[in-house]
Protein backbone atom coordinates (compact mmCIF):
# COMPACT_ATOMS: atom_id res chain seq x y z
CA UNK A 1 0.00 0.00 0.00
CA UNK A 2 0.97 3.11 -1.40
CA UNK A 3 2.39 5.91 1.86
CA UNK A 4 0.16 9.62 2.01
CA UNK A 5 2.42 11.90 0.32
CA UNK A 6 1.13 13.99 3.60
CA UNK A 7 2.33 11.02 6.00
CA UNK A 8 5.97 10.63 3.35
CA UNK A 9 6.54 14.61 3.94
CA UNK A 10 6.46 14.32 7.25
CA UNK A 11 8.56 11.35 7.95
CA UNK A 12 11.11 12.85 5.68
CA UNK A 13 11.10 15.79 7.47
CA UNK A 14 10.73 14.03 10.85
CA UNK A 15 13.65 11.98 9.78
CA UNK A 16 16.04 15.18 8.98
CA UNK A 17 15.33 16.79 11.80
CA UNK A 18 16.71 14.03 13.66
CA UNK A 19 19.55 13.69 12.36
CA UNK A 20 19.79 17.98 12.26
CA UNK A 21 19.15 18.29 16.32
CA UNK A 22 21.54 15.17 16.76
CA UNK A 23 24.76 17.06 15.15
CA UNK A 24 25.12 13.73 13.12
CA UNK A 25 25.79 15.48 10.04
CA UNK A 26 27.42 13.10 8.11
CA UNK A 27 23.99 10.87 8.25
CA UNK A 28 21.96 14.29 7.52
CA UNK A 29 24.19 14.66 4.22
CA UNK A 30 23.54 10.92 3.08
CA UNK A 31 19.95 11.37 4.09
CA UNK A 32 19.55 14.65 1.81
CA UNK A 33 21.80 14.49 -1.06
CA UNK A 34 19.34 11.76 -3.01
CA UNK A 35 16.20 14.26 -2.28
CA UNK A 36 15.00 15.89 -5.78
CA UNK A 37 15.52 19.49 -5.31
CA UNK A 38 11.80 19.92 -5.14
CA UNK A 39 11.57 17.82 -1.79
CA UNK A 40 14.32 19.56 -0.65
CA UNK A 41 12.09 22.73 -1.37
CA UNK A 42 9.23 21.38 0.38
CA UNK A 43 11.32 20.38 3.28
CA UNK A 44 12.68 23.65 4.11
CA UNK A 45 9.00 25.43 3.21
CA UNK A 46 7.95 23.17 6.09
CA UNK A 47 10.27 23.49 8.86
CA UNK A 48 11.69 26.26 11.69
CA UNK A 49 13.20 29.30 10.18
CA UNK A 50 16.44 28.16 12.77
CA UNK A 51 16.24 24.74 10.92
CA UNK A 52 16.13 26.21 7.41
CA UNK A 53 19.11 28.50 7.70
CA UNK A 54 20.80 25.37 9.62
CA UNK A 55 19.98 23.27 6.56
CA UNK A 56 21.23 25.75 3.95
CA UNK A 57 24.36 25.74 5.62
CA UNK A 58 25.08 22.00 5.83
CA UNK A 59 23.40 20.52 2.37
CA UNK A 60 25.11 20.65 -0.28
CA UNK A 61 25.92 24.14 -2.49
CA UNK A 62 24.05 22.72 -5.55
CA UNK A 63 21.35 21.03 -3.71
CA UNK A 64 20.64 24.42 -1.59
CA UNK A 65 20.87 26.74 -4.87
CA UNK A 66 18.47 24.37 -6.51
CA UNK A 67 15.62 23.94 -3.59
CA UNK A 68 16.06 27.98 -3.05
CA UNK A 69 15.00 28.40 -6.30
CA UNK A 70 12.05 26.03 -6.07
CA UNK A 71 10.74 27.53 -3.09
CA UNK A 72 7.42 29.09 -3.25
CA UNK A 73 8.00 32.85 -3.65
CA UNK A 74 5.78 33.57 -0.76
CA UNK A 75 7.96 31.75 1.52
CA UNK A 76 10.57 34.63 0.85
CA UNK A 77 13.38 32.18 -0.29
CA UNK A 78 15.84 35.39 -1.18
CA UNK A 79 15.20 36.35 2.37
CA UNK A 80 16.75 33.04 3.31
CA UNK A 81 20.04 33.53 1.21
CA UNK A 82 20.12 36.39 2.65
CA UNK A 83 20.29 35.23 5.92
CA UNK A 84 23.60 33.53 5.42
CA UNK A 85 27.46 33.87 6.03
CA UNK A 86 28.79 35.81 2.81
CA UNK A 87 30.94 32.73 2.00
CA UNK A 88 28.07 30.76 2.01
CA UNK A 89 26.07 32.84 -0.08
CA UNK A 90 29.04 33.03 -2.68
CA UNK A 91 28.98 29.07 -2.77
CA UNK A 92 25.11 29.06 -3.27
CA UNK A 93 25.79 31.89 -5.73
CA UNK A 94 27.75 29.64 -8.26
CA UNK A 95 25.67 27.23 -8.47
CA UNK A 96 22.73 28.99 -9.47
CA UNK A 97 21.17 29.86 -12.69
CA UNK A 98 21.27 33.73 -13.34
CA UNK A 99 17.36 34.04 -13.87
CA UNK A 100 17.22 32.08 -10.37
CA UNK A 101 20.02 34.21 -9.19
CA UNK A 102 17.75 37.19 -10.45
CA UNK A 103 14.50 36.00 -8.55
CA UNK A 104 16.10 35.69 -5.44
CA UNK A 105 17.84 39.12 -5.46
CA UNK A 106 14.91 40.77 -6.62
CA UNK A 107 12.80 40.19 -3.80
CA UNK A 108 15.40 41.54 -1.31
CA UNK A 109 15.14 45.16 -0.11
CA UNK A 110 17.95 47.38 -1.06
CA UNK A 111 19.88 46.60 1.98
CA UNK A 112 19.90 43.02 1.69
CA UNK A 113 21.01 42.85 -1.96
CA UNK A 114 24.01 44.89 -0.99
CA UNK A 115 24.74 42.66 1.07
CA UNK A 116 24.33 39.40 -1.05
CA UNK A 117 26.28 41.48 -3.86
CA UNK A 118 29.20 41.72 -1.91
CA UNK A 119 29.23 37.84 -1.41
CA UNK A 120 29.63 36.98 -5.26
CA UNK A 121 31.88 38.93 -7.50
CA UNK A 122 31.91 41.61 -9.77
CA UNK A 123 30.83 40.06 -12.89
CA UNK A 124 27.81 38.02 -11.96
CA UNK A 125 26.56 41.04 -9.80
CA UNK A 126 26.92 42.89 -13.06
CA UNK A 127 24.95 39.70 -14.78
CA UNK A 128 22.42 39.85 -12.41
CA UNK A 129 21.96 43.82 -12.09
CA UNK A 130 21.22 43.84 -16.13
CA UNK A 131 18.69 41.24 -15.64
CA UNK A 132 17.04 43.22 -12.65
CA UNK A 133 16.91 45.79 -15.19
CA UNK A 134 13.93 44.17 -17.22
CA UNK A 135 10.06 43.95 -16.10
CA UNK A 136 9.49 41.75 -13.72
CA UNK A 137 6.91 39.93 -15.76
CA UNK A 138 8.28 40.25 -19.11
CA UNK A 139 10.43 37.93 -21.36
CA UNK A 140 13.95 39.55 -20.05
CA UNK A 141 12.80 38.77 -16.48
CA UNK A 142 12.36 35.40 -17.08
CA UNK A 143 15.01 34.61 -19.46
CA UNK A 144 18.55 33.24 -18.92
CA UNK A 145 21.72 34.57 -20.41
CA UNK A 146 23.38 31.13 -20.56
CA UNK A 147 23.05 29.73 -23.66
CA UNK A 148 25.00 27.92 -26.02
CA UNK A 149 25.45 30.14 -29.43
CA UNK A 150 27.70 29.31 -32.32
CA UNK A 151 29.32 31.78 -35.01
CA UNK A 152 27.58 31.71 -38.43
CA UNK A 153 31.07 31.04 -40.24
CA UNK A 154 32.33 28.53 -38.27
CA UNK A 155 32.46 24.93 -39.58
CA UNK A 156 30.70 21.61 -37.72
CA UNK A 157 33.50 21.06 -35.97
CA UNK A 158 34.69 23.71 -35.04
CA UNK A 159 31.05 24.68 -33.63
CA UNK A 160 31.40 20.94 -31.65
CA UNK A 161 34.30 22.21 -29.84
CA UNK A 162 32.34 25.73 -29.15
CA UNK A 163 29.48 23.89 -28.03
CA UNK A 164 31.90 21.32 -25.39
CA UNK A 165 33.33 24.62 -23.84
CA UNK A 166 29.80 26.49 -23.59
CA UNK A 167 27.79 23.38 -21.89
CA UNK A 168 30.15 23.38 -19.11
CA UNK A 169 28.67 26.73 -18.02
CA UNK A 170 25.45 26.51 -19.34
CA UNK A 171 22.16 24.69 -17.16
CA UNK A 172 20.72 23.17 -20.03
CA UNK A 173 21.37 22.79 -24.16
CA UNK A 174 17.80 22.58 -26.00
CA UNK A 175 18.87 24.95 -28.85
CA UNK A 176 22.07 25.72 -30.50
CA UNK A 177 21.64 29.56 -31.50
CA UNK A 178 23.70 31.02 -34.65
CA UNK A 179 25.03 34.10 -33.95
CA UNK A 180 26.93 37.00 -36.50
CA UNK A 181 28.53 40.34 -35.67
CA UNK A 182 27.50 41.28 -32.66
CA UNK A 183 25.53 38.54 -31.25
CA UNK A 184 22.71 39.72 -34.20
CA UNK A 185 21.12 36.40 -34.06
CA UNK A 186 21.36 34.56 -37.77
CA UNK A 187 18.69 31.16 -36.67
CA UNK A 188 19.15 28.16 -35.06
CA UNK A 189 20.47 24.50 -35.49
CA UNK A 190 19.46 21.13 -34.01
CA UNK A 191 22.23 19.08 -32.44
CA UNK A 192 21.16 16.23 -34.73
CA UNK A 193 22.23 18.12 -37.96
CA UNK A 194 25.30 19.16 -36.18
CA UNK A 195 26.33 16.12 -34.89
CA UNK A 196 25.52 14.37 -38.23
CA UNK A 197 27.41 16.94 -40.42
CA UNK A 198 30.82 16.12 -42.01
CA UNK A 199 33.29 18.37 -39.87
CA UNK A 200 34.15 20.44 -42.56
CA UNK A 201 30.67 21.26 -43.67
CA UNK A 202 29.90 25.13 -42.76
CA UNK A 203 27.37 26.10 -40.06
CA UNK A 204 25.79 28.25 -42.67
CA UNK A 205 23.85 25.08 -44.81
CA UNK A 206 22.83 23.66 -41.42
CA UNK A 207 21.35 27.01 -40.36
CA UNK A 208 17.31 26.66 -39.68
CA UNK A 209 14.95 29.95 -39.08
CA UNK A 210 13.78 29.47 -35.81
CA UNK A 211 9.58 28.98 -35.03
CA UNK A 212 9.70 31.96 -32.76
CA UNK A 213 11.65 34.46 -31.21
CA UNK A 214 10.85 36.88 -28.40
CA UNK A 215 11.64 40.54 -27.69
CA UNK A 216 12.90 41.43 -24.18
CA UNK A 217 9.59 43.36 -23.33
CA UNK A 218 7.31 40.92 -24.11
CA UNK A 219 5.23 40.12 -21.73
CA UNK A 220 5.65 36.55 -19.84
CA UNK A 221 2.26 34.71 -20.92
CA UNK A 222 2.78 35.48 -24.73
CA UNK A 223 5.86 33.41 -24.18
CA UNK A 224 4.65 30.69 -22.86
CA UNK A 225 1.72 30.60 -25.07
CA UNK A 226 4.78 30.97 -28.32
CA UNK A 227 6.31 27.61 -26.91
CA UNK A 228 3.39 25.60 -26.38
CA UNK A 229 2.17 27.00 -29.33
CA UNK A 230 5.42 25.83 -31.57
CA UNK A 231 6.25 22.82 -29.14
CA UNK A 232 9.25 24.58 -28.21
CA UNK A 233 11.95 23.62 -25.76
CA UNK A 234 13.33 26.92 -25.46
CA UNK A 235 12.96 30.36 -27.11
CA UNK A 236 15.52 33.02 -28.10
CA UNK A 237 15.37 36.45 -26.68
CA UNK A 238 16.46 39.54 -28.16
CA UNK A 239 16.52 42.85 -27.87
CA UNK A 240 16.07 46.23 -30.02
CA UNK A 241 18.48 45.74 -32.35
CA UNK A 242 17.88 42.10 -32.98
CA UNK A 243 20.71 40.59 -30.26
CA UNK A 244 20.53 37.52 -28.90
CA UNK A 245 20.76 38.35 -25.02
CA UNK A 246 18.83 35.20 -23.72
CA UNK A 247 16.53 32.06 -23.77
CA UNK A 248 13.54 31.59 -22.08
CA UNK A 249 13.44 27.21 -21.01
CA UNK A 250 10.51 25.57 -21.01
CA UNK A 251 10.27 24.70 -17.17
CA UNK A 252 10.42 28.45 -16.17
CA UNK A 253 7.24 28.93 -18.73
CA UNK A 254 5.86 26.02 -16.54
CA UNK A 255 6.03 28.30 -13.50
CA UNK A 256 4.90 31.27 -15.16
CA UNK A 257 1.69 29.43 -16.51
CA UNK A 258 1.29 28.36 -13.01
CA UNK A 259 1.12 31.80 -11.92
CA UNK A 260 -0.80 33.14 -14.22
CA UNK A 261 -3.47 30.58 -13.76
CA UNK A 262 -3.25 31.36 -10.12
CA UNK A 263 -3.59 34.89 -10.94
CA UNK A 264 -7.00 34.53 -13.54
CA UNK A 265 -8.11 32.04 -10.91
CA UNK A 266 -7.86 34.52 -7.68
CA UNK A 267 -9.39 37.29 -10.45
CA UNK A 268 -12.04 35.32 -11.50
CA UNK A 269 -13.07 35.05 -7.92
CA UNK A 270 -13.01 38.63 -7.37
CA UNK A 271 -9.63 38.50 -4.98
CA UNK A 272 -7.31 40.69 -5.47
CA UNK A 273 -3.59 38.82 -7.10
CA UNK A 274 -1.74 40.22 -4.36
CA UNK A 275 -3.17 38.13 -1.72
CA UNK A 276 -1.03 34.99 -1.69
CA UNK A 277 -2.73 31.67 -1.49
CA UNK A 278 -0.49 31.57 1.99
CA UNK A 279 -0.93 34.62 2.87
CA UNK A 280 -2.34 36.35 6.30
CA UNK A 281 -5.93 36.42 7.81
CA UNK A 282 -5.11 40.57 7.78
CA UNK A 283 -3.88 40.45 4.34
CA UNK A 284 -7.27 38.53 3.08
CA UNK A 285 -9.39 40.66 4.43
CA UNK A 286 -7.66 43.74 2.99
CA UNK A 287 -7.54 42.04 -0.41
CA UNK A 288 -11.40 40.68 -0.75
CA UNK A 289 -13.48 43.74 1.54
CA UNK A 290 -13.17 46.06 -1.15
CA UNK A 291 -14.70 43.98 -3.81
CA UNK A 292 -17.13 42.49 -1.07
CA UNK A 293 -18.32 46.10 -0.84
CA UNK A 294 -17.91 46.68 -4.52
CA UNK A 295 -20.50 43.45 -5.04
CA UNK A 296 -22.68 45.02 -2.01
CA UNK A 297 -23.55 48.26 -4.00
CA UNK A 298 -24.32 46.59 -6.94
CA UNK A 299 -26.54 44.05 -5.91
CA UNK A 300 -28.72 46.73 -3.50
CA UNK A 301 -29.71 47.31 -7.59
CA UNK A 302 -31.24 43.90 -7.62
CA UNK A 303 -33.00 44.59 -4.16
CA UNK A 304 -34.33 47.65 -5.21
CA UNK A 305 -36.20 46.04 -7.65
CA UNK A 306 -37.36 43.32 -5.70
CA UNK A 307 -38.80 46.14 -3.41
CA UNK A 308 -40.65 47.94 -5.96
CA UNK A 309 -42.19 44.81 -6.20
CA UNK A 310 -43.14 44.40 -2.89
CA UNK A 311 -47.14 44.02 -3.04
CA UNK A 312 -46.88 41.09 -5.29
CA UNK A 313 -44.59 39.65 -3.25
CA UNK A 314 -47.24 40.04 -0.29
CA UNK A 315 -50.20 38.65 -2.03
CA UNK A 316 -48.12 36.17 -3.47
CA UNK A 317 -45.61 34.34 -0.82
CA UNK A 318 -44.66 31.59 -2.70
CA UNK A 319 -42.57 33.88 -4.91
CA UNK A 320 -40.27 34.34 -2.46
CA UNK A 321 -39.49 30.64 -2.16
CA UNK A 322 -39.13 30.44 -6.05
CA UNK A 323 -36.75 34.02 -6.29
CA UNK A 324 -33.70 32.27 -5.20
CA UNK A 325 -33.86 29.14 -7.61
CA UNK A 326 -34.37 31.64 -10.35
CA UNK A 327 -31.48 33.78 -9.41
CA UNK A 328 -29.47 31.00 -8.26
CA UNK A 329 -29.55 28.51 -11.67
CA UNK A 330 -29.10 32.21 -13.69
CA UNK A 331 -26.24 32.82 -11.69
CA UNK A 332 -24.28 29.13 -12.49
CA UNK A 333 -25.36 29.36 -16.27
CA UNK A 334 -23.57 33.01 -16.21
CA UNK A 335 -20.68 32.06 -14.37
CA UNK A 336 -20.11 28.51 -16.85
CA UNK A 337 -20.34 31.21 -19.74
CA UNK A 338 -18.43 33.71 -18.11
CA UNK A 339 -15.78 31.15 -17.13
CA UNK A 340 -15.41 29.63 -20.91
CA UNK A 341 -15.21 32.69 -22.36
CA UNK A 342 -12.44 34.56 -19.78
CA UNK A 343 -10.60 31.01 -20.95
CA UNK A 344 -11.30 31.68 -25.14
CA UNK A 345 -9.79 35.21 -24.26
CA UNK A 346 -6.15 34.10 -22.05
CA UNK A 347 -5.79 31.85 -24.85
CA UNK A 348 -5.81 34.49 -27.71
CA UNK A 349 -5.95 31.94 -30.47
CA UNK A 350 -8.36 33.51 -32.71
CA UNK A 351 -9.04 37.70 -33.56
CA UNK A 352 -10.58 39.92 -31.20
CA UNK A 353 -13.48 39.82 -34.16
CA UNK A 354 -14.17 36.60 -33.77
CA UNK A 355 -15.01 36.55 -30.21
CA UNK A 356 -18.11 37.95 -30.46
CA UNK A 357 -19.47 35.14 -32.17
CA UNK A 358 -18.99 33.06 -28.28
CA UNK A 359 -22.02 35.84 -27.15
CA UNK A 360 -24.29 33.67 -30.21
CA UNK A 361 -22.91 30.64 -29.50
CA UNK A 362 -24.09 31.05 -25.51
CA UNK A 363 -27.29 32.71 -25.97
CA UNK A 364 -28.33 29.92 -28.15
CA UNK A 365 -26.95 27.47 -25.17
CA UNK A 366 -29.13 29.31 -23.01
CA UNK A 367 -32.40 29.30 -24.63
CA UNK A 368 -32.26 25.76 -24.80
CA UNK A 369 -31.32 25.15 -21.51
CA UNK A 370 -33.34 27.56 -20.01
CA UNK A 371 -36.14 26.03 -21.65
CA UNK A 372 -35.37 22.49 -20.52
CA UNK A 373 -34.91 23.69 -16.69
CA UNK A 374 -37.89 25.78 -17.24
CA UNK A 375 -40.14 22.91 -18.00
CA UNK A 376 -38.56 20.98 -14.96
CA UNK A 377 -39.12 23.80 -12.35
CA UNK A 378 -42.79 24.49 -13.61
CA UNK A 379 -43.61 21.06 -12.87
CA UNK A 380 -42.06 20.68 -9.48
CA UNK A 381 -43.76 24.00 -8.81
CA UNK A 382 -47.46 22.89 -9.65
CA UNK A 383 -46.91 20.25 -7.34
CA UNK A 384 -46.53 23.20 -4.17
CA UNK A 385 -49.97 23.95 -2.60
CA UNK A 386 -52.77 26.16 -3.77
CA UNK A 387 -51.25 26.50 -7.79
CA UNK A 388 -52.44 26.87 -10.83
CA UNK A 389 -51.05 26.16 -14.36
CA UNK A 390 -50.77 29.69 -15.22
CA UNK A 391 -48.03 29.98 -12.18
CA UNK A 392 -46.24 27.19 -13.73
CA UNK A 393 -45.87 28.63 -16.94
CA UNK A 394 -44.85 32.25 -15.23
CA UNK A 395 -41.91 30.16 -13.52
CA UNK A 396 -41.13 28.49 -16.52
CA UNK A 397 -40.64 31.70 -18.76
CA UNK A 398 -39.05 33.81 -15.99
CA UNK A 399 -36.26 30.51 -15.58
CA UNK A 400 -35.80 30.34 -19.50
CA UNK A 401 -35.39 34.43 -19.93
CA UNK A 402 -33.03 34.77 -17.40
CA UNK A 403 -30.46 31.79 -18.70
CA UNK A 404 -30.54 32.91 -21.74
CA UNK A 405 -29.77 36.90 -20.41
CA UNK A 406 -27.31 35.16 -17.77
CA UNK A 407 -25.52 32.86 -20.55
CA UNK A 408 -24.96 35.51 -23.14
CA UNK A 409 -23.85 38.66 -20.77
CA UNK A 410 -21.62 35.36 -19.07
CA UNK A 411 -19.89 36.08 -22.48
CA UNK A 412 -20.64 40.00 -23.38
CA UNK A 413 -19.05 41.55 -20.51
CA UNK A 414 -16.21 39.73 -20.75
CA UNK A 415 -15.71 40.56 -24.35
CA UNK A 416 -16.67 43.94 -23.84
CA UNK A 417 -14.09 44.67 -20.62
CA UNK A 418 -11.36 43.27 -22.86
CA UNK A 419 -11.80 45.40 -25.47
CA UNK A 420 -12.05 48.76 -23.10
CA UNK A 421 -8.75 47.86 -21.93
CA UNK A 422 -10.43 46.14 -18.49
CA UNK A 423 -9.42 43.07 -16.90
CA UNK A 424 -11.99 40.87 -17.61
CA UNK A 425 -11.43 38.32 -14.81
CA UNK A 426 -11.49 40.88 -12.52
CA UNK A 427 -14.37 42.74 -13.39
CA UNK A 428 -17.05 40.34 -15.02
CA UNK A 429 -18.27 38.40 -11.96
CA UNK A 430 -19.70 41.81 -10.51
CA UNK A 431 -21.21 43.10 -13.63
CA UNK A 432 -22.81 39.61 -14.81
CA UNK A 433 -24.26 38.96 -11.08
CA UNK A 434 -26.10 42.20 -10.67
CA UNK A 435 -27.71 42.26 -14.29
CA UNK A 436 -28.99 38.38 -13.54
CA UNK A 437 -30.44 38.83 -10.58
CA UNK A 438 -31.88 42.22 -11.72
CA UNK A 439 -33.16 40.61 -14.88
CA UNK A 440 -34.73 37.05 -13.36
CA UNK A 441 -36.23 39.16 -10.36
CA UNK A 442 -37.87 41.72 -12.81
CA UNK A 443 -38.75 38.83 -15.00
CA UNK A 444 -40.55 37.29 -12.82
CA UNK A 445 -41.73 39.43 -10.58
CA UNK A 446 -43.37 41.12 -13.74
CA UNK A 447 -44.94 38.14 -15.29
CA UNK A 448 -46.78 37.12 -12.33
CA UNK A 449 -48.05 41.02 -11.09
CA UNK A 450 -49.18 40.66 -15.05
CA UNK A 451 -50.78 37.23 -14.72
CA UNK A 452 -51.45 36.04 -11.24
CA UNK A 453 -53.37 39.38 -9.54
Amino acid sequence: MHENPEDQRRLLIDEIRVHLWAGDIDALLAFVEPLHPSDMADVLEHVEKAERKALLNFIPAALASDALAEMEEEERPGELLASLQPVRIAEIFEELADDDAADLVGELDPEDQAYVFESVPDEEERGIRRLLEYPEESAGGIMTRELCAVDFEATAAAAIEELRAQAEESEDLYTVFVVGQGMRLRGVVTLRDLVLAAPETPISDLLEEPPAVVSVDLDQEEVGRLLSRYNLAAIGVVDGEGRLVGQITFDDVIDVVEAEVTEDILRFAAVSDEEQLRGTTLGAIRSRLPWLAVNTLTLSVAAVAVWLYRDTIEQLAILAAVMPVIAGLGGNAGTQALAVTIRRIALADELPGERWSAVVKELVVGLVNGLAIGLLVALVSLLLPQTEVIFGFVVMIAMWGNLAVASALGAFFPILLERSGVDPAVASSVFVTTFTDLFGFVLLLGLATRFLL
